[in-house]
């Protein structure tokens, strides 16, 4: 059996116990005044066309594939909240990002012939009670058009329209040039997208951890 797929199954676990773990390290409501909501983004035209046989959270292994997808591969983990700091439970989390070949899973994309077939392209998740949720991909790389590698975000939460945004890599050169990014006027609010993907501590084959909380505009109660 590879590192990697020894490393799948410890995540996969740990997606359920990991999320019973951070009640203990966070406490809702907390420093609530100084959460900056994160801000909206346009979704694109590369939303899959046609969803993957496997919508998972691990996006590197396709059902039980033995090849596993190419990349660096990275930890992406974070939390829903509302905008007083509350966890969102039962939100739907779903991430879509390009293969290491800088192609989505969509039939007009750039690169699309030379797909790697092994990559999942798309994600789906559902917070429990601390409004975690973690997905298993790969470092995203510069699609064609853009200058800021990112990795698309989107959260359904029951009764209110959907949200969608994309998270960036802190101190990459593109993310000063992107039209995208640049189109959040506000300094703290694009500074909240873009976070740090920072190598994982005894990790056999170089994993990395990336995290992401989504604050959203109204509180959970409502």
């Amino acid at each position: 059996m590879n590192d990697n797929h020894i490393s799948r199954r410890i995540f996969m676990s740990s997606a359920v116990a990991g999320a019973a773990g951070a009640a203990a390290f966070f406490t809702p409501g907390v420093f609530a005044e100084q959460l900056t909501l994160t801000p909206a983004q346009t979704e694109g035209p590369f939303y899959p066309d046609k969803m993957p046989l496997d919508t998972d959270n691990d996006l590197l292994i396709i059902n039980n594939a033995i090849t596993p997808a190419v990349g660096a591969v990275t930890n992406l983990s974070g939390r829903i909240l509302d905008r007083r700091g509350q966890p969102i439970r039962n939100a739907v989390v779903e991430i879509w990002q390009v293969d290491n070949n800088a192609a989505y899973l969509h039939t007009k994309s750039d690169n699309y012939p030379t797909r790697d077939k092994n990559f999942q392209g798309f994600g789906r998740f559902e917070t429990g009670s601390t409004g975690e949720y973690r997905f298993r991909t790969i470092k995203p790389v510069v699609y064609p058009g853009r200058q800021a590698p990112h990795i698309h975000v989107l959260v359904k939460v029951k009764g209110r329209d959907k949200f969608t945004t994309q998270c960036y890599i802190k101190g990459h050169p593109g993310n000063a040039k992107d039209f995208v990014l640049k189109a959040i006027t506000d300094a703290k609010a694009r500074e909240s997208v873009i976070v740090d993907f920072i190598s994982m501590p005894g990790s056999r084959i170089g994993e990395l951890a990336a995290k992401f909380d989504i604050v959203l505009g109204y509180t959970a109660e409502a």
